[in-house]
């Protein structure tokens, strides 16, 4: 596949998108307010979920202890590091959709980057300009100088999805196949796909490190294929699973009062 061509590498999976789109209706009226205080309340298994699925071995205690504020022994700097600068970034999010400062756009993609991948990517914050590879996949991202049309491509059709649930799944899967920066795409791309989530009165997509097996299989055979109907079908269940326990335990809540 010319992965330097949109029509290609996204287009193919428009019939599949477009079904899904039309099918998928939540059961969960929007509420933005509600998105915004449980995606705060709930940063610290963020942090911990994100890291985990990128590999970081501290377990969910020493996150929590380290975002105390309180050093945590036995792990590496970079693990620590990288723990604090995804509770940066998450901060960011927060703080850029509180204030309605949250846009669809590269400035909003690469000021979430810069944080995220501090110390960790080449250029934070900024679109790569060299050729990278993806672990355990053949499947090559496109080339530096396309990035930045694709970008532009990529945000003006993925913006004329109507369902803002599927929409932020289809930029995650875009951000995170395109490879836009040196390094922290997946991290990135899920943190832009929370923004239009939550923007929209969505709760946050929060992908548990337990299910990182399964979701890391879902993800390379997006990959090799570029059928965002691999990725959709998926991230769609799992989402509504996640949004009926919080239903529960909301609903749990209300009846102790």
């Amino acid at each position: 596949m010319n992965t330097g061509n949109l029509d290609l590498e996204l287009n193919a999976s428009l019939n599949e998108i477009g079904a899904v789109n039309s099918f998928y209706r939540s059961a969960v009226k929007p509420d933005r307010e509600l998105a915004l205080f449980l995606f705060k309340k709930d940063k610290i298994d963020y942090v911990y979920n994100v890291c985990s699925l990128e590999g970081n071995p501290m377990t969910f205690t020493e996150v929590q202890t380290l975002l105390d504020g309180i050093t945590v022994g036995g792990h590496k700097i970079e693990d620590e590091q990288q723990v604090l600068n995804q509770n940066k970034s998450v901060s960011l999010l927060f703080s850029m959709l509180q204030n309605k400062e949250f846009n669809f756009d590269k400035e909003t993609f690469c000021k979430l980057n810069k944080i995220a991948a501090e110390g960790e990517s080449l250029k934070p914050g900024e679109f790569r300009t060299g050729q990278i590879t993806i672990g355990g996949t053949d499947y090559i991202p496109p080339k530096a100088d396309k990035l930045d049309e694709l970008f532009i491509q990529g945000v003006k059709k993925i913006s004329e999805i109507e369902n803002p649930v599927i929409r932020s799944f289809v930029f995650f899967g875009f951000g995170s196949r395109h490879q836009f920066f040196w390094d922290g795409n997946k991290r990135t791309s899920r943190l832009m796909a929370n923004g239009i989530l939550i923007e929209n009165g969505s709760q946050a997509l929060n992908i548990k490190a337990k299910d990182g097996l399964e979701f890391n299989k879902v993800m390379i055979e997006f990959y090799n294929s570029g059928n965002y109907n691999v990725l959709l079908s998926y991230l769609v269940p799992y989402y509504e699973r996640s949004l009926h326990i919080v239903n529960i335990e909301k609903t749990d809540r209300s009846l102790k009062r």
